[in-house]
């Protein structure tokens, strides 16, 4: 099918960009583009950091206005573009957590890797808005500030369980209290993981169907949940997708990843999918679950395309960085200077300044973290012999000499654990 013939501009169907996707004879593939890029395709680097540039942005509207502002974009036009951003980061994430997943030999291993991207970063940003930026806004005694509950509550994001307040800060901005919103994603992208690691134990290594499967189950319960919610009538999210969606997304994109020698990379497909999507996300019922397949195809064909490098995505990836660092820049800013309550002030100013956090987070905090990873394959070297130990004594060889029982599988190496 094509987007254009002699009789002018068609409307692509779902069942139509279902039949395009899968490849003809010769047909180049996600995977064939992405081993044309030697695996790391610089349309990733290029999305992540993109995407959380966007994220500033969109939380520029929220931060110089309030909510009021901010809610009535998200019914505007702007509004399909807006339900995108945090839905394609999973995605992206997905896809690249695939590919380490079948790097990993164990789950430990996995697991591992996951919490020293996450953890360190996510604790230096906790720790520095409640004992930097809290004490010099807070409208409290410096005594009671330290010593009110929502303190000591806030620092439990570092563990992934998020609060959002500090007491008495940011009380006097459009956006009040709120000292960093985007810490929301946090605990979908630790259950990410833990769902992944499930599919690990069920078999994902031997049969990847269990991904895309994974993939329908949860989108059918979560749409019957939300049916069940609303007396088992449709409502639609007023703004913001619904979290729950955002572990789907993430593992749509470890499907794609594992069948991407089945998938077709063409750009038609992509325009048809981006159509697709944004018709789906502008106030379609429903719309939240049919974008999720096409959101995907964007989502990775834009990721698997090689533009040359710049400086800004070679040899560092700040896109986590700007994300942890954005908001609380913005509402420090919008408190501090009121005169820079207006949006495209609020990004000029704020963007370039979450950067900077973002390169001096990568650089002092999230790379060195990274260093840790030779420790990381020691300590599943020396489990996985352990556990070979224990297994050999509780199930001796047979008179034969065969094994009782499979060893484990074999721990990552140093090399693979620096790819």
């Amino acid at each position: 099918m094509s987007l254009r013939n002699d009789s002018g501009l068609h409307t692509p169907t779902l069942s139509s960009v279902a039949r395009g996707l899968l490849p003809n004879a010769g047909a180049r593939t996600l995977g064939d583009q992405l081993q044309a890029a030697g695996g790391r395709p610089a349309g990733f680097d290029y999305l992540r950091i993109a995407l959380s540039f966007a994220v500033v942005a969109m939380h520029s509207f929220s931060t110089s206005y309030g909510r009021a502002v901010d809610e009535a974009l998200w019914v505007s036009p702007m509004g399909p573009f807006l339900r995108a951003v945090v839905p394609m980061f999973f995605i992206l994430s997905g896809f690249l957590v695939a590919g380490s997943f079948e790097r990993c030999k164990t789950i430990t291993m996995f697991l591992g890797l996951r919490a020293i991207r996450i953890y360190p970063a996510l604790s230096v940003e906790v720790i520095l808005s409640a004992f930097l930026i809290g004490p010099f806004v807070t409208a409290l005694p410096l005594a009671h500030y330290f010593t009110d509950p929502e303190f000591g509550a806030y620092l439990l994001n570092v563990t992934g369980h998020i609060h959002y307040y500090l007491p008495g800060v940011f009380a006097e901005t459009p956006f009040p209290r709120m000292v960093n919103a985007q810490l929301w994603t946090v605990p979908y992208e630790l259950e990410c993981y833990i769902v992944m690691a499930a599919l690990i134990a069920f078999g994902l290594r031997r049969f990847r169907s269990v991904a895309p499967a994974a993939v329908v189950g949860l989108t059918l319960l979560y749409f019957v949940a939300h049916l069940a919610k609303y007396d088992w009538t449709y409502v639609p999210p007023p703004g913001i997708l619904p979290g729950s969606l955002l572990i789907v997304d993430f593992l749509i994109g470890v499907s794609l990843y594992l069948y991407r020698d089945a998938v077709t990379f063409r750009r038609p497909w992509f325009i048809a999918c981006a159509v697709l999507s944004y018709v789906a996300l502008y106030g379609m019922p429903g719309g939240e679950y049919l974008a999720i397949p096409t959101l995907a195809y964007v989502t990775i064909y834009l990721g698997l395309c090689n533009p040359r490098r710049l400086a800004i995505v070679s040899g560092a990836d700040y896109s986590y960085g700007v994300y942890l660092y954005g908001f609380v820049v913005q509402q420090a800013m919008m408190y501090w200077f009121p005169g820079l309550r207006i949006w495209w002030l609020n990004i000029i100013v704020c963007l370039p300044l979450a950067a900077v956090f973002a390169a001096l987070s990568w650089h002092f905090v999230e790379k060195p973290a990274l260093r840790a990873k030779p420790l990381l394959v020691a300590f599943d070297a020396a489990r996985t012999r352990w556990l070979s130990a224990v297994l050999a004594r509780a199930f001796p060889a047979d008179r034969g000499g065969r094994p009782g029982v499979a060893a484990p599988t074999e721990p990552m190496t140093a090399q693979d654990a620096a790819r």
